[in-house]
């Protein structure tokens, strides 16, 4: 039978020796072979652990770079070669795997036990912080995904989250503020409402306190809803109410986040080449649409 909880175990270990050694991709396979033939493993686990590794390596810079924008505090070569190479494994299966046959839960779950069996003893908190800040904050890959044991969605925690498009007219062009996350996607402001808050209120205090701005919200772009799957609270549905706001034109000042790495104000003729999410399209259109209607009228 299959174990791939030993398969990453073995996995890591090579991480661990490739990476203090400073050795490469070829030796890195070399190594593997040792540790396959030193701790064991199931022959079918072979081509997994063989394509867990390969992969790990050919993403480790783009890996590398979102570690270091999601733990700012704490540079690459600062954080323990065990923690290192633990979160380049689980990054890489949440990121990069495939969903169907590692869904992003199990990532983080597996992450977190390698870290507490090989690392120190603040290891797990410090792998399912930053696994959990960028699984949380930001695209949240497999959050539509199903678990084996079925909830009926609506028995789910509901979450109330509201966001934004904020434009402003600056030489007569409008301009819209976007911020830009560690997976390379530009995407909208959106954070948590309070209990007591309206959506309007709401968004308001997140588009203050993520970037800064004072908004004067609008009108109503679109809402979607979708199941993410916290790494410690399990699966949440998520409500998220999207607005037109207006702003003054004025510098972005981004809030210190795991997930978002920088904010811009774009030209509407400069939006479409942007990155987006899929299920962020339909918003942007719908907000970039009304300026548009903004500008026929005063025409």
């Amino acid at each position: 039978m299959a174990n791939r909880h030993l398969a990453r175990s073995v996995v890591l270990q090579t991480l661990f020796e490739w990476d203090t050694t400073h050795a490469s991709q070829i030796d890195a396979l070399t190594i593997l072979a040792r540790n396959v033939a030193e701790f064991g493993g199931d022959d079918a686990d072979q081509p997994f652990m063989v394509n867990l590794l390969k992969g790990v390596l050919s993403k480790k810079d783009d890996i590398n770079l979102i570690i270091e924008k999601a733990a700012p505090e704490w540079p690459l070569e600062r954080i323990a070669p065990v923690d290192r190479n633990i979160l380049r494994l689980g990054l890489y299966e949440l990121l990069f795997a495939d969903r169907s046959q590692v869904p992003a839960k199990v990532a983080i779950n597996e992450a977190i036990e390698l870290a507490k069996t090989f690392g120190g003893d603040s290891s797990g908190r410090f792998v399912n912080g930053v696994l959990g800040a960028i699984y949380k904050e930001l695209g949240e890959p497999g959050k539509d995904e199903q678990g084996s044991k079925k909830v009926k969605r609506e028995e789910l925690p509901l979450e109330e989250m509201g966001g934004a498009i904020v434009y402003a007219k600056h030489n007569g062009q409008y301009y819209l503020a976007l911020v830009h996350d560690v997976f390379g996607r530009w995407t909208l402001s959106k954070g948590h409402i309070e209990a007591d808050a309206t959506p309007e209120v709401g968004v308001t205090r997140v588009l203050k306190e993520e970037l800064g701005l004072e908004v004067k919200v609008e009108s109503r772009v679109g809402e979607n809803e979708y199941v993410a799957s916290h790494p410690e609270k399990g699966k949440v549905r998520k409500h998220v109410w999207f607005f037109l706001a207006s702003s003054q034109f004025e510098p972005l000042v981004l809030k210190k986040s795991g997930g978002l790495d920088d904010a811009k104000w774009f030209r509407l003729q400069d939006i479409i080449d942007l990155n987006f999410y899929d299920d962020m399209l339909p918003i942007v259109t719908a907000a970039v649409q009304k300026l548009l209607d903004k500008t026929s009228t005063h025409a």
